[in-house]
């Protein structure tokens, strides 16, 4: 996780399996992405009860180690919307979660 920035909280040995865990939920459920402006990056996922469980699991627990971060799940018909929010400060944080994405569900439609 090498665009984690110095104010995360989560120790350094944690890091590449967090990664892993997004990098899972993006390969198993990422159907789109947009970002929306620079601070902002909206993530469209498989609307199933497990993902929504994940999702929530997952960013709950970024956002405790990461507090900058601001994530809203939204459930639809059959997707998950998730808006990725962050400071201007920690714009790069969020270019490095949108390359994540890409990389692990290269199929996406961005």
């Amino acid at each position: 996780m090498e665009w984690a920035p110095a104010e995360c909280t989560l120790p350094t040995a944690e890091r590449p399996l967090r990664v892993a865990e997004f990098d899972e939920l993006f390969a198993a459920a990422l159907r789109g992405l947009e970002r929306v402006g620079p601070t902002h990056l909206r993530l469209m996922l498989d609307g199933g009860s497990q993902v929504e469980e994940t999702a929530r699991d997952l960013t709950a627990r970024e956002t405790r180690c990461c507090s900058f971060f601001a994530f809203s799940l939204t459930p639809g018909d059959a997707r998950l919307v998730v808006d990725v929010e962050v400071p201007a400060a920690h714009v790069g944080v969020l270019d490095g979660l949108q390359a994540r994405a890409e990389e692990a569900a290269p199929g996406v439609v961005s």
